[in-house]
Parts: C-alpha cells; sequence; structure tokens
C-alpha cells in the first residue's frame, strides 16, 4: 500500500537541513540552530519519523574507507515471478550493498562491494549461482560523482503553507 507523502513545510526542511548538517546534534542544539522551541523541534522530528520521511538514524559507514575500496554496479535478468526469492538469495550475499528492483531490460539493479578484484569476482560468482538470476552484467564503479544525497531534491518542494512556530516564522520570512 502507498503512503500519502508528507507534507513539509519550511520549518520541518530547516530541521531536517540541521540535522544533516550536524549529525550529532540533539533536540536542545537543533532547537538552538532553527530558533524554535525545544518541544516543536522534538514533536516535528516524532511526525516526521512516524510518517517515514526520517527513515533511519543509522550511521552513514564509507566501505571504501573501511578497506572495501571494489565497488560494482551490477544488473540482473531473474526468473518470471522471483522477485521474492532474489530478494532472499541476495539478502544472504554479505558483499550485495544494496538491490532495487527495476524496469527496462533488466529486473534488479545491485550495488555490491568488496576488498579486492577476488573479492568482487566471488560476489559475481554468488550472484550468478543464486537460482533465480538468468543473467548478469556488471560494471565496476571508479569513483563517486555524485554522492548519496537527499537534501537537495527536498528543498525543491512547494513548503506546505508557512509554519506556526513565531520565532521561525519572524527571522525567516
Amino acid at each position: 500500500m502507498a503512503r500519502t507523502p508528507a507534507k513539509l513545510d519550511e520549518l520541518d526542511l530547516a530541521i531536517l537541513t540541521a540535522m544533516h548538517e550536524h549529525q550529532k546534534a540533539g533536540i536542545l542544539e537543533l532547537s538552538r540552530r532553527t530558533r524554535v522551541a525545544r518541544a516543536t523541534v522534538q514533536s516535528r522530528i516524532a511526525r516526521m519519523e512516524q510518517s517515514g520521511v526520517i527513515a533511519s538514524y543509522d550511521p552513514q559507514i564509507d566501505v571504501t574507507a573501511a578497506g572495501f575500496d571494489v565497488q560494482a554496479f551490477v544488473t540482473l535478468e531473474i526468473a518470471q515471478g522471483a522477485l521474492e526469492t532474489v530478494a532472499a538469495e541476495l539478502d544472504a550475499i554479505p558483499g550485495v550493498l544494496e538491490a532495487y528492483a527495476t524496469t527496462g531490460s533488466s529486473d534488479v539493479l545491485c550495488r555490491i562491494g568488496a576488498d579486492s578484484h577476488a573479492g568482487l569476482q566471488a560476489v559475481l560468482l554468488s550472484i550468478d549461482k543464486t537460482s533465480s538470476v538468468t543473467r548478469s552484467h556488471s560494471v565496476i564503479m571508479l569513483s563517486t560523482v555524485v554522492a548519496r544525497r537527499t537534501l537537495p531534491l527536498l528543498h525543491t518542494l512547494s513548503p506546505a503553507g508557512t509554519t506556526k512556530a513565531p520565532a521561525y516564522r519572524s527571522t525567516n520570512e
């Protein structure tokens, strides 16, 4: 079932921006940075967590810095109706960092990582041995051109009206 998108206003975007720029900041620090009451920040964050806008507080781990500097993108063609099976099979392979169902000539797009070219080959062979994969195609990643990001896209939203927080509204209008 599809979720109804959350209606984010300027204060929500300011809080998300502050959370992104100051990832270790607590509620009080976020309150200071956005110039609104702590309770307002706390309730806004709780609402964004409940709606799924804030999906996680996991640390961003750079696998390259951790020694897995060989990465690749792999497109997979899978057996008809085997998406759930391939999801479980890919989840069991530690070198599979991400996998997405896609449209087009392939069915699944994966990002994989390894500590060496031999390690990469082992991950690719593990993927090819799964029962659901009929064909794969890989492309080695040379460098990151644009790192994973979300804030630029969020800032393209038309904010959902003005905020009720007087301190924020009066300094930002």
